[in-house]
């Protein structure tokens, strides 16, 4: 089992395609210049000191080594000792909308991010209660299966975003029927369902799915996102935003939080329905909801003891920059001299 004490810090990674993209466009710069001095076999020749392979391979040891960094940093932990625990909890599914309409801003910062953070929270109060995570938009994928790793489950909701599923939509039905698959049913325990979306453009009979749901005593709660008002979706390019999608008609397209269908949805499964706002992300009501379902004990392994394996990676971290520092960008005038393969004439 292997967990990261400091998961937070392995956003840093993030980095690392910057670092490339910066030492390519200097890489083309220095290209440039060359070229503009002359001919480039001929400026080389006038150059024999200098190495143009050397700066890729140190380039390659930082980038190495700053990966390396930032893995230990989240200090790494293998467990080493598992032992048999006694749980009494629940399964929860979340489902989660991640439609474009999802990236309308009437809540802060746009309707998915303020989902996610109070997924976040959530996750943070759970003891005993096993957690998946199903995204939906015009299809439905399981990010994650229903775990008591809570350490995972704040890694994959991080990395949940609207262009993860393919297909545009709202398939409330085919999560909710995803979702069901994904319990098991014979361990006895008390399940629900969570299911947080704006509503709009629904596509398939997600009354039906809940209502069959509640029939197999599965709650489905529903938590809507945005405004009845509505407001209109941005889009995004190269993580910058660039304005509002436009309809057909060239007018701006404005979602809506479609409540009658979130109500009728909750009604069906044997629910609750709670508008999310900018104050209160509604999961503390449906929590007290779900709190009442049952609970059995039964039987699971986890891992007691933790070993750091942090030391690894900060080791040879920092034997790569070391490497690194003391290449030189220059030719070695040593090994210049040495023509190995060099055939004499007689």
């Amino acid at each position: 089992m292997l967990r990261f004490a400091h998961i937070d810090i392995l956003w840093g990674l993030l980095a690392i395609p910057v670092f490339v993209f910066m030492f390519m466009q200097i890489t083309a710069w220095k290209k440039k210049a060359i070229k503009k001095l002359g001919d480039r076999a001929i400026v080389v020749r006038m150059m024999p000191d200098v190495s143009f392979s050397r700066p890729w391979l140190k380039f390659i040891l930082f980038v190495v080594a700053y990966a390396l960094g930032i893995i230990g940093a989240a200090d790494p932990q293998i467990g080493s000792k598992i032992e048999e625990v006694k749980r009494k909890g629940a399964d929860l599914m979340i489902i989660l909308d991640v439609s474009n309409s999802m990236l309308a801003q009437d809540l802060a910062p746009n309707r998915l991010e303020n989902a996610k953070r109070a997924i976040a929270q959530l996750i943070e109060n759970l003891h005993d209660d096993r957690i998946g995570l199903i995204v939906f938009a015009g299809q439905a994928y399981v990010q994650l299966p229903v775990t008591t790793d809570y350490s995972a489950a704040k890694l994959f909701l991080g990395t949940v975003n609207t262009n993860m599923v393919p297909t545009q939509g709202t398939a409330i039905g085919a999560a909710i029927d995803m979702g069901m698959r994904s319990f098991d049913f014979k361990n006895g325990t008390g399940k629900a369902m969570i299911i947080i979306t704006d509503g709009e453009n629904h596509e398939d009979d997600a009354v039906a799915a809940a209502k069959n749901a509640a029939g197999q005593d599965v709650s489905v709660h529903v938590i809507g996102v945005g405004s009845p008002d509505g407001s209109p979706i941005p889009y995004y390019q190269d993580g910058k935003q660039m304005g509002f999608i436009m309809d057909q008609d060239n007018k701006q397209v404005v979602t809506k939080l479609n409540e009658d269908m979130c109500r009728e949805i909750a009604a069906a499964g044997k629910g609750s329905y709670v508008r999310a706002t900018n104050a209160n992300s509604g999961f503390s009501l449906v929590m007290d909801q779900i709190s009442k379902i049952q609970r059995k004990t039964v039987d699971s392994k986890s891992f007691k003891d933790y070993e750091d394996r942090f030391q690894f990676f900060l080791g040879c971290a920092l034997l790569l920059l070391v490497v690194e520092f003391f290449i030189s960008n220059r030719k070695s005038q040593r090994l210049s001299n040495l023509k190995l393969f060099e055939v004499k004439k007689a």
